[in-house]
């Protein structure tokens, strides 16, 4: 509209029509004359704004009264306190607001009214026009996106982001006067057995439930929010160590005293706390929420449903310190090409002639000492370094299969390679691209790592022989697998753990074992390697047994050497 419109509501020309388009969609025309304060509104007023008598909206005064202004803006302030300055065409306005039909009505409806004024000669506003439609539905979608950016939805505390927003907000008040603060992670035990046991939304009742307990036992000024699944957060302000401490067993008596109640029945519920005093113990966010989860994981391994707050611990400092060295160690040996092969010999034990040779990682420090495997594997694994160890390794391996056309070799895979992808593209790529390799290479994988999950086990091992690889269990006797399973999984070769090898010249009981293992592994058409053979003897039994290979110091030792390279052979009998 401009101001040469005709006043909305009047008849004429097409105006009928553009009536209609506005009761179509809901909206309603006005237009207010300022100076007489006369306000004019269309023919489907009384239906948009459920008024019985529009003579009772028929000037802005009356109009403002029905607005609940206290939370918004109104018209008039939006026309009367504008600083714009009307160029001709008039000046935009939008605002919502709430109304009611009537001064006794209980009904409420949210409007959104978007309109121009326009000045007279002075710049005053003399007149405005627009429209007033119903935004209850758009209002209500609008309120509960600003309450799920701040607040969880299941539970209505704060989410995640707010509330590490409150502790950031009261670890600094407590820095800058120099007070002290707590923080609680509470974590909801066992939910994993009821959302499996019950359903997950028995599971989403019970964390709403333990929400509002908790909620019930805090002090006022503190926060609570939802930290993540079935953990909460909460954070104390003004909090000394021993108040934590009455804050966090008041908890753990609330949500667990009495059963909670949900729509299958009642249910036992227990939470465990770990808790953390800042500044004394943390002086930043990372630091408080790092040392929550601490506490709380050593408060579970002692026993759900207690309480733990932190405490420094050099052992653990020391242990973190020597995780980071290891860590750094491990990279810049990766980065700077210092990790190497060494062959260890497998030999028929019947003709003593080698079989293949298992590949064996060796990290070589920057002065050219060798780090203990025994010392890198663990912290690898922990670290969640390995993978890459065993992709460079699977690397050089298939370089000396390619190098040597008659050569075979095993290499040992960790646990955490066989379920990763890219290990597998690596694999893959690798055996594709050097045809006639796979069948000289065994990969070899523990029993421990075989039996702790058969299904997966089982994929693995058609996955690698389908490369065309062979597939060997090491440490065989070490996890107590049985030949059912060991049948099932289709592997190929087993290695007898050499813990049950080493003695066998001495140990009645150790030969019983061995004897057994080989005798029903060659009933299932699997051949048997022997570890850790030290003596001639311990070698002749397994041959008579039918052992298919030994391997041990017997046999001989890793080495970085090739034998089956004459030059390198010839180089290690000078050396000799």
């Amino acid at each position: 509209m401009t101001r040469n419109d005709r006043p909305a509501g009047e008849p004429a020309g097409s105006a009928p029509d553009t009536v209609a388009i506005l009761a179509a969609v809901g909206d309603v025309a006005y237009d207010w004359q300022i100076g007489s304060d006369r306000l004019v509104w269309g023919g489907n007023a009384g239906d948009v704004l459920k008024v019985e008598h529009p003579a009772a909206i028929a000037s802005g005064r009356d109009f403002a009264q029905l607005v609940q202004s206290e939370a918004a803006p109104t018209r008039h302030d939006a026309v009367m306190k504008s600083t714009q300055k009307d160029d001709g065409s008039g000046v935009p306005y939008q605002i919502q607001y709430c109304f009611r039909p009537s001064a006794d009505s209980h009904l409420r409806f949210w409007l959104e009214d978007t309109g121009r004024w326009f000045a007279g000669p002075d710049g005053a506003p003399v007149r405005a026009q627009g429209t007033v439609r119903v935004i209850n539905d758009r209002r209500e979608r609008e309120q509960r996106l600003a309450f799920l950016a701040q607040c969880d939805g299941l539970t209505g505390e704060l989410n995640r982001w707010h509330l590490i927003e409150a502790l950031l907000r009261t670890l600094e008040d407590a820095i800058q006067v120099r007070s002290s603060c707590g923080f609680l992670l509470v974590a909801i035990d066992n939910l994993a057995h009821l959302n499996d046991g019950y359903g997950f939304g028995i599971g989403d009742e019970v964390i709403s439930a333990v929400a509002k307990r908790i909620r019930g036992r805090m002090r006022g000024g503190d926060f609570l929010g939802r930290y993540s699944g079935n953990k909460f957060g909460i954070v104390l302000k003004k909090c000394t160590p021993d108040e934590m401490t009455v804050a966090a067993e008041r908890m753990l008596a609330g949500v667990r005293d009495e059963l909670v109640t949900t729509s299958l029945g009642p249910v036992a519920v227990t939470v465990t706390i770990g808790g953390v005093t800042a500044p004394r113990h943390a002086r930043t966010v990372e630091e408080v929420l790092a040392r929550a989860h601490e506490a709380m994981a050593s408060a579970k391994a002692k026993r759900h449903g207690s309480f733990l707050a932190y405490k420094p611990n050099l052992e653990r400092d020391a242990l973190r310190r020597e995780s980071m060295r290891s860590t750094d160690e491990i990279v810049a040996a990766l980065n700077e090409r210092r990790i190497s092969l060494a062959h260890e010999p497998v030999v028929s034990a019947a003709t003593r002639k080698p079989a293949f040779y298992e590949c064996l990682m060796r990290v070589q420090r920057p002065d050219g000492s060798m780090v203990p495997t025994k010392d890198v594997v663990p912290v690898a694994e922990r670290l969640g370094l390995v993978r890459l160890l065993d992709h460079r390794v699977l690397g050089m391996v298939v370089e000396e299969l390619v190098a040597a056309p008659t050569l075979n070799v095993s290499v040992n895979v960790s646990p955490a390679s066989t379920m990763d992808p890219e290990w597998w593209a690596g694999l893959g790529a690798l055996l594709r691209r050097h045809r006639g390799v796979a069948e000289r290479l065994t990969i070899e994988i523990t029993e421990t790592t075989a039996i702790h999950d058969i299904d997966d086990t089982r994929a693995f091992v058609a996955r690698v022989k389908e490369l065309g690889c062979r597939i060997a269990i090491d440490d065989f006797g070490a996890g107590h697998t049985s030949f059912r399973n060991l049948r099932n999984l289709g592997v190929d070769i087993v290695k007898i753990d050499g813990a049950f090898v080493q003695n066998l010249s001495t140990s009645a009981d150790d030969r019983a074992f061995v004897q057994t293992l080989i005798d029903l592994a060659h009933r299932l058409g699997l051949k048997t390697v022997a570890e850790w053979v030290q003596d001639e003897e311990s070698a002749k039994l397994l041959a008579e047994w039918g052992c298919d290979y030994l391997q041990g110091a017997l046999i001989g030792l890793a080495s970085p050497h090739r034998p089956w390279r004459p030059d390198e052979s010839s180089k290690a009998a000078a050396s000799a």
